[in-house]
């Protein structure tokens, strides 16, 4: 698999060929790495992107004009190799991916899917760009999957950690069912404004799905309370994630513009929670950060 890097006097960023993924956050100033390393024990990923669906499907499929298309977890472009198209400086990068047959027969859009990856100091920005090449409009979801060691370094346990959010409000989330689907509804995580403890039990019924909230800034804290990473997104939505049961050293903030259907839901692709539509020619764009904080 052909890797790509980003660098700057502060961090090493490294992009995989494959999905167009980052693979990882190296700090130059303390050795750290930040990003998960992808053990297949826990989890074989590190920061796939989601699309063209975010989370699971009912019946594991959706429906276009009437005919049915299946599609697993997550979409097919975190599995596809994308093609580098610019680089410049080591500063930025640029990945696209665009339908072909199989695609085709699986998703019944013409599209392209642009990533961008900047780096800026201690921050790498990631732009997803979705472009309309059909001649009627198309259908998606885009999020955003990334995963951060958590202890940072082997220091401490996960359970001494902490997130903090940017909102002084209780944090209301949805859980999903077994069949990957949004079912549980109105769950509430007690937040004053400071900090939030990433208990050992928090994903034992898998992600916590917050919609409808005003936060837009995700911080992982050590058990000092000092916090050493951030996630900023402008999303609709965002998951919370660690494997069930596992004690995995990683957790996941994933800025998300679409999530699993709801197990009481019914229709077509168009009529999904937070469905994006493009026009003919017409694009979508989206950013989110991931902030180092030494």
């Amino acid at each position: 698999m052909q890797k790509f890097y980003l660098e700057n006097l502060r961090l090493k960023v490294t992009i995989n060929e494959q999905g167009a993924e980052l693979s990882s956050i190296l700090s130059k100033e303390n050795g750290y790495e930040y990003l998960w390393n992808a053990d297949e024990k826990y989890w074989k990923r590190h920061a796939p992107v989601l699309f063209p669906i975010v989370g699971s499907l009912k019946n594991g499929g959706y429906i276009v004009d009437g005919e049915a298309y299946p599609m697993s977890q997550h979409g097919f472009a975190r599995d596809m190799n994308f093609k580098m198209v610019k680089q410049s400086d080591g500063k930025s990068i640029l990945f696209r991916l665009e339908y072909n047959e199989d695609t085709l027969k699986r998703y019944p859009y013409r599209f392209a899917l642009e990533i961008a990856y900047t780096l800026e100091g201690y921050k790498i920005i990631t732009t997803w760009r979705v472009i309309n090449l059909d001649e009627k409009p198309i259908h998606f979801q885009i999020g955003g999957h990334p995963a951060f060691m958590c202890p940072l370094a082997g220091k401490g346990e996960q359970s001494e950690y902490f997130f903090n959010f940017d909102t002084d409000k209780d944090i209301e989330y949805s859980l999903l069912s077994a069949n990957g689907l949004v079912e549980s509804e109105g769950n509430v995580l007690k937040n004053d404004g400071s900090l939030v403890p990433i208990d050992e039990h928090m994903f034992d019924k898998d992600a916590l799905i917050i919609e409808s909230s005003d936060i837009t800034k995700v911080t992982i804290c050590k058990p000092d309370g000092m916090s050493y990473l951030s996630v900023g997104f402008e999303a609709p939505l965002f998951g919370l994630w660690s494997p069930a049961g596992k004690k995995a050293p990683f957790v996941c903030i994933e800025p998300w513009y679409g999530r699993a259907d709801k197990e009481s839901f019914e229709g077509e692709i168009s009529d999904r929670d937070y469905d994006n539509e493009i026009a003919p020619g017409e694009s979508f764009e989206a950013s989110y950060f991931i902030e180092i904080e030494m």
